[in-house]
């Protein structure tokens, strides 16, 4: 098997995971920079992802230009994907999803910190980007390359970001690191929401997250994606090109 047919096994596997996950509903997308073409990503077409196939799986410049559409319908927020991979070229894969726990400290003052060490990916900061500041009122929707790079500048160094009244969008190195880092940070505000209504929270420090994800290696991503891809009715595969 190729690295591109691995990548689009593997792309499938991670929107029936995120759907199992409740991280995404019929709404939300994953995507992973082509690994043949840095300069190109693939990515689904609009459908919700626990429907998707490889043959939804389509390929896209960094501007949101399909190189074979096939009359295959896009997502209209692709443009977040080709935003961050033009930015940062250290990344591999972006989720952008509305985890409905995550949406609330978005549109409160109360900042989104990591509280266990399961989601120390999200790191320390979680910056909220609203599209209002720069484009008045809209839709919310983030459908052109200017906007995006407006949230991607927000994004900044981090590893996650909220969009005001939105969702959110998450990088990382790897499909399974994004995945990873997407349903902690799902399940890390669910428990802050939580620990809120108990009195003070005590978040992780600095140093506790850069001694957490120091010490993180590739075997903590492949078994929680060994259960959730099985979990999913998904085949387990190791990591494409290990």
């Amino acid at each position: 098997m190729s690295l591109l047919d691995e990548a689009l096994e593997e792309l499938v596997t991670a929107n029936r995971i995120l759907a199992n996950q409740g991280v995404v509903d019929s709404f939300g997308h994953i995507s992973i920079r082509h690994p043949e073409n840095p300069e190109h990503y693939l990515l689904s077409r609009s459908r919700a992802p626990e429907c998707i196939e490889v043959d939804d799986i389509m390929e896209f410049t960094l501007v949101g230009e399909a190189v074979d559409p096939r009359g295959r319908d896009p997502y209209a927020e692709r443009a977040i994907h080709g935003a961050v991979y033009e930015a940062h070229p250290e990344i591999n894969s972006v989720v952008h999803n509305h985890s409905p726990n995550v949406i609330p400290f978005g549109v409160t003052g109360a900042r989104l910190k990591p509280i266990f060490h399961m989601a120390a990916g999200m790191g320390c900061d979680v910056p909220v980007w609203d599209s209002r500041t720069n484009f008045g009122d809209t839709t919310l929707l983030v459908t052109t390359m200017e906007m995006s790079r407006d949230l991607v500048a927000k994004l900044g160094d981090n590893r996650a970001a909220l969009m005001r009244g939105h969702g959110c969008v998450v990088i990382g190195k790897s499909v399974r690191e994004v995945v990873f880092s997407s349903v902690y940070l799902e399940v890390n505000a669910e428990l802050q929401f939580k620990a809120a209504t108990l009195g003070d929270i005590t978040f992780l420090s600095d140093g506790e997250v850069e001694a957490i994800l120091k010490r993180r290696g590739p075997y903590t991503f492949e078994r929680a994606w060994e259960s959730w891809a099985r979990r999913a009715g998904r085949p387990y595969e190791p990591a494409p090109g290990s």
